[in-house]
């Protein structure tokens, strides 16, 4: 069929090239032609076709079968067996996580015990019932913070300071006596001298006894005043908190509360920001947001007194 497509292909090139020599011809001069006699064209007709078909390959040797593996045959009883089987083999432990106990006090007061060894020297922050105190272990990894509880059930948090999802350690306790005691707290974050807290018992005023405080040499009261967090630099959150024993008051009378602030470099020509809350078993949990605006710096060294931020504390001798 290939050879027949080559014939057809040749005999219209032919045609072409006789046609393109008669145009040109009569292009010319005129020429006598002399017809000649038509020729009769007779079919070809195709014999002796012979199939033919691709030469057989030769035949591929069959390959070599591989020499016997030589087989070990092993007898169970000549293998002494051991003694004792070994055993599972231990989880690893997780020695460095973060833990936290917590040990219930007089006076309402809890013991929390802070053991992370791997992180010597790393600050974290104290979370309980709304209160957050900045704290740091020690070189061991270990921490010990003594602080008064504000709810009954208390529960407390480690948190340490740049783990990603919170790392840190969880601890819980049982402080039945709290419900002998009021308790006012005053936290923010800043400068440690930002802020007092003043405690005026049964009438007393400034330097007076009666007068509860952090900056008193020998605080003469029946309450107690504590400062969380003032170990630390700043910024910190830092708390002070002052306690009196309302079920055991020698006597009637009334405790009034005022917040001291302090113009200092760190806070002057700025509102000063902080949180007061009130713990007692007439009262509940009462919280409240302070926003102080202070001086400008020309007035270093000078004080706002907040006498309302409080209700006075009444006492009734039961």
């Amino acid at each position: 069929m290939a050879r027949i497509k080559r014939y057809l292909m040749a005999g219209a090139t032919l045609a072409c090239a006789l046609g393109t020599a008669y145009f040109m011809q009569a292009g010319a001069a005129p020429v006598a032609v002399q017809r000649a006699a038509p020729v009769s064209a007779a079919p070809v007709r195709i014999t002796a076709i012979e199939l033919t078909s691709a030469p057989a390959l030769p035949a591929m040797p069959a390959p070599e079968g591989l020499p016997p593996a030589p087989v070990t045959r092993v007898v169970a009883r000549d293998m002494p067996l051991p003694e004792a089987l070994p055993g599972d083999e231990p989880a690893p432990g997780f020695a460095c996580e973060a833990a936290m106990q917590a040990t219930v006090l007089d006076g309402a007061m809890v013991r929390l015990d802070v053991s992370a060894p791997c992180k010597p020297d790393a600050g974290f922050t104290l979370h309980h019932t709304g209160m957050m105190v900045s704290a740091r272990t020690d070189a061991q990894g270990q921490a010990a913070i003594t602080l008064p509880a504000l709810s009954q059930a208390a529960v407390f948090i480690a948190a340490f300071e740049g783990v990603a999802g919170g790392e840190g350690a969880v601890a819980t306790a049982e402080v039945p006596d709290l419900a002998g005691h009021d308790r006012f707290v005053v936290q923010w974050r800043g400068d440690a001298e930002s802020l007092r807290l003043h405690a005026l018992e049964y009438g007393a005023d400034f330097g007076e006894p009666g007068h509860v405080w952090s900056g008193a040499e020998a605080p003469e009261g029946a309450g107690r005043l504590v400062r969380l967090g003032f170990d630390m630099p700043s910024p910190a959150f830092r708390a002070e908190v002052y306690t009196f024993p309302t079920q055991s008051a020698a006597r009637d009378g009334s405790v009034a509360l005022r917040l001291e602030a302090e113009v200092t470099d760190g806070n002057c020509g700025r509102d000063l920001e902080a949180q007061s809350l009130r713990i007692g078993p007439s009262t509940g949990t009462v919280v409240r947001d302070v926003v102080l605006p202070m001086p400008d710096c020309a007035a270093l060294g000078e004080f706002l007194v907040l006498q309302n931020l409080f209700d006075d504390l009444k006492i009734a001798q039961k």
